[in-house]
């Protein structure tokens, strides 16, 4: 596949920390402490920062997908077994605080959590996003041009997922060992296509479709994600790679449907007034852009 990379660390995370005390996305009754911008950065010092330490139970609970809540014998920086303990940004630093002496330091900078929270990985949580896309096409065939710009209008899949009820890429982790190829075409197929409940026969079909279009993606974007679940010691990393379907008689022709996480699907239009979860604005600018189309 074509790579087109990118990193999201030349600015401030926003998503995940707020000038103000607010509460963590998953529980109301956890806040973080207000980060202002100028004391983000680790390098800055804030001697009085103290923020409090939040693992979610179902984390705590160590359920295949977790570490351990000791990191005796975590190799951080490093292939550590079949977990990728590398981050996409670089080499991450270790904190050397007392009593948090070891952990992943977020390369983004300050939070105002410590711990896990939803995460259940210390240090990086590798993802990958498969955006989808086909050009907007009127009854006829035409393909769709907006008059004030008069560039064509491009289209992607986006899914509402049930755990934070956003539009967002039909994204998801990638298990331990695994290749990101497999990564996005599962995620595509199950939560945007439902593979999972669909007939034997009709699976084949689709699986088909998408393993074509999925040989020939182009990647916009690998690094840090600025996600609402990230704290100081655990954050999102991701792959995004556009799977463009050009005659849209491929996968832009079969019906969209919602599965496994996701609750909605649909082809959206792609424009800079679009509201989604985490950074996948960001990536989807970076199709439009790629594409020449409306933005």
């Amino acid at each position: 596949m074509a790579r087109r990379a990118g990193n999201m660390l030349a600015r401030l995370h926003t998503n995940c920390r707020k000038a103000n005390p607010v509460p963590y996305i998953r529980d109301d009754d956890q806040m973080r402490c207000g980060v202002p911008d100028e004391k983000v950065p680790w390098h800055v010092p804030w001697s009085s920062y103290d923020p409090e330490d939040y693992t979610m139970k179902h984390v705590l609970s160590q359920p295949v997908w977790a570490d351990p809540v000791s990191l005796g014998g975590l190799k951080f920086n490093s292939l550590d077994g079949k977990v990728d303990r590398r981050s996409h940004t670089g080499v991450y630093e270790l904190d050397s605080d007392e009593g948090t002496a070891g952990r992943p330091l977020n390369p983004a900078g300050r939070t105002g959590l410590k711990g896990r929270g939803t995460l259940g990985k210390w240090g990086p949580n590798h993802a990958a996003d498969p955006i989808v896309t086909r050009w907007k096409r009127d009854e006829s065939g035409n393909i769709v041009i907006n008059p004030n710009s008069s560039k064509q209008i491009l289209q992607f899949v986006a899914i509402v997922r049930r755990d934070h009820g956003v539009w967002a890429i039909p994204g998801g982790m990638i298990d331990a060992g695994e290749n990101v190829n497999v990564t996005l075409r599962r995620e595509f197929s199950e939560e945007a296509m439902n593979t999972l409940e669909l007939e034997p026969g009709k699976v084949l079909e689709v699986s088909k479709q998408v393993d074509e279009l999925f040989a020939h993606g182009i990647e916009v974007y690998r690094g840090y994600v600025d996600d609402p679940r990230n704290t100081d010691n655990a954050w999102m990393e991701t792959i995004a790679y556009n799977f463009h379907d050009d005659s849209g008689v491929s996968v832009g022709a079969f019906t969209l449907n919602a599965g496994d996480d996701a609750i909605g699907v649909k082809w959206t239009d792609i424009n800079k007034d679009l509201k989604l979860f985490a950074s996948h604005s960001d990536f989807i600018k970076k199709v439009a852009e790629l594409h020449n189309a409306d933005w």
